[in-house]
């Protein structure tokens, strides 16, 4: 075990736990006031279920022996057990790092991917559901695709499919399987004839700048070590954040000329989602155009959803789902062995077509597999328990009726819950 490497990587962990409040903070600033607590709630239950499950039973799953195609791991890591070897499928990598370092690391991607699910649901569903949801989606849907993409031992991994941070496992995943979970869910109450604007910009901006700090864990932490990868992925970060935000305001100067705060914010966010899956892979130039391009095609997506009138919240499918997507296809193109020399060759660096239909290849069965997956859980959820609350509670706020508490009231709450 490196020291140094294992250090890296365990402040990097902590880096990406940080994103999930400060998801929360962003999420929370721009819903209603009444809806405040009930989505930074969906976000902290995360951490707790996601985290006992994932060292139970979940990262062994993930990163344990294959146990038949290359689909899902088995049970030889359950527990924590057989923690002192090299994880399987990492014997033969230049990695020095703790495979206890490894399994917390990877347990924060789990939880904030989980969490970022939370953004498409707002105002209507059941506190109970979207925690039954969580945990039956965390193995039927993350833990499979984990497999497939991050362990060495995956199908998909195994064929010479790159993802550096999760372009599919975690940025695809949680946008289409939350456009799977509001399709059954339904659309709020008065959405889109009511506005509901943010209640507070300042808030969302808070928790922005959080998710730009930890998102260096997030990408560089992905290198598994202190080394020449990890400075790559980290100023392909910045790079990509910095380039999207202004694609986003320049395409809302150019149709609106208006520039938000808001739009800055997501541009932001929309840059470092799609160099997520590229951030160790491609060299700095490439990443600026990476992030403008995803700042320009996720503002762009956004605007599509009140055509097609489907009730993603808080845009999880616009900015996660397709700039996950976006992020993969220019990996196809602009990948190159001279920044890491394990990687791959795009089709832009003379690599020809066939690591670009892998990447191709990749979104497609994300795509599918995440959408049609969490569309089935949720549609038996909504038959047995039911998905959404009822009427009264999503009109009087799902704070005061189902937590009993208001984000900005000082008097008393009691007697105000339950469903």
């Amino acid at each position: 075990m490196n020291s140094g490497d294992t250090a890296w990587v365990l402040i990097s962990a902590a880096l990406v736990l940080f994103m999930t409040p400060g998801l929360a903070l962003f999420y929370g600033g721009m819903v209603r006031s009444k809806g405040v607590l009930a989505v930074m709630m969906q976000s902290f239950i995360c951490i707790g279920v996601v985290t006992v499950l994932w060292a139970v039973v979940a990262f062994s799953l993930v990163f344990g022996h294959d146990a038949g195609g290359g689909l899902i791991g088995n049970l030889g890591l359950a527990g924590l057990a057989n923690m002192t070897h090299a994880l399987p499928g990492f014997a033969h990598q230049p990695i020095d790092v703790s495979p206890l370092a490894v399994m917390v690391f990877q347990m924060m991607f789990a939880v904030i991917t989980a969490a970022l699910i939370s953004g498409g649901t707002v105002d209507r569903i059941r506190f109970q559901s979207f925690v039954i949801f969580i945990v039956a989606w965390l193995f039927l849907v993350y833990v499979p695709l984990a497999h497939w993409v991050f362990s060495p031992t995956g199908w998909l991994a195994h064929r010479g499919v790159l993802d550096f941070a999760g372009g599919t496992v975690v940025e695809i995943n949680s946008g289409f399987s939350t456009l799977a979970l509001v399709l059954v869910l339904g659309r709020r109450r008065g959405w889109p004839r009511e506005a509901m604007p943010p209640h507070s910009v300042p808030l969302s901006l808070l928790g922005a700048g959080i998710l730009w700090f930890g998102w260096f864990g997030f990408n560089a932490g992905s290198a598994l070590g202190a080394n020449n990868i990890a400075v790559h992925a980290f100023v392909n970060t910045q790079l990509a954040a910095a380039a999207g935000m202004l694609g986003w305001l320049a395409l809302e100067l150019f149709t609106e000329k208006v520039p938000t705060t808001l739009g800055a914010a997501s541009g932001a966010v929309a840059g470092m989602v799609a160099i997520t899956p590229c951030a160790g892979f491609i060299g700095p130039m490439p990443a600026l155009l990476v992030g403008a391009l995803a700042g320009i095609v996720c503002l762009l997506a956004v605007r599509v959803k009140f055509t097609l009138r489907y009730d993603d919240s808080l845009d999880v499918l616009a900015v996660h789902g397709i700039g996950g997507v976006v992020g993969m296809v220019l990996l196809g193109l602009f990948a190159s062995r001279a920044i890491d020399t394990a990687g791959a060759n795009g089709l832009f660096e003379g690599g020809g077509w066939h690591f670009f239909s892998l990447e191709l290849l990749a979104v497609v069965v994300s795509v599918c597999f995440c959408f049609g997956m969490s569309y089935a859980i949720a549609k038996v959820i909504d038959l047995t328990m039911g998905l959404r609350v009822a009427p009264d509670v999503e009109f009087e706020g799902l704070d005061l009726r189902v937590h009993a508490e208001t984000a900005y009231s000082t008097g008393s709450t009691a007697g105000h819950f339950g469903e």
